[in-house]
């Protein structure tokens, strides 16, 4: 399943305000630029309240980025509340061969099932219980950066612990941090695909 970035891919992440995506796509984004990427991070979000259902975007590239509008068929997309996969299309709008990675307890296959999808990959990893289990937080998102790494090949692992520790360090105790990087490592070793 691991893909290598051949040409421009468009990401797409699925969440709810304070759940992270934003900030996840901004380090996916900082890992990919610390490996000589072009890549560009944004949000969708209008007037949500917390818990509202928001989208954050990524183009990664390995020539510079000339387009500047949404996402509109993502390469990869990131579902980080699993609550989405059933009031949320996240299959639509994606390339016949995306790579979708799902925060979950259902198995890849049955989340291929839920969401009738055709050609399009499934990776499944809890990472809301690997949050919980390494820094205490309901915050999955860092939990799924280490399962894009794994499934997609968009940045290597320690491209991606590296930036994730010097963006954190900024502004969380060495504990938090610590425990973040351990999350990503784990979701890394964890995640399961078909």
């Amino acid at each position: 399943m691991e893909k290598t970035v051949a040409a421009l891919i468009e990401v797409r992440w699925h969440s709810r305000a304070g759940q992270g995506a934003v900030t996840a796509a901004e380090m996916l984004a900082a890992a990919c630029l610390r490996e000589g990427k072009h890549v560009q991070a944004f949000p969708e979000f209008g007037p949500e309240r917390m818990g509202a259902p928001l989208r954050a975007f990524n183009r990664i590239s390995p020539v510079p980025i000339r387009i500047h509008g949404v996402v509109e068929e993502a390469s990869v997309v990131v579902v980080v509340d699993p609550s989405l996969l059933g009031t949320v299309a996240v299959g639509t709008n994606s390339t016949p061969d995306a790579v979708i990675v799902v925060n979950t307890t259902q198995s890849p296959a049955e989340v291929h099932r839920l969401l009738r999808l055709s050609h399009q990959q499934v990776a499944c990893v809890d990472a809301t219980r690997i949050a919980a289990e390494c820094f205490g937080m309901l915050k999955p998102n860092t939990p799924m950066l280490g399962a894009v790494a794994r499934t997609t090949g968009l940045v290597t692992i320690e491209s991606l612990l590296a930036e994730v520790e010097e963006m954190l360090t900024q502004k969380f105790s060495p504990k938090i941090v610590e425990g973040n990087l351990k999350a990503i490592q784990r979701a890394h070793e964890e995640v399961s695909y078909v």
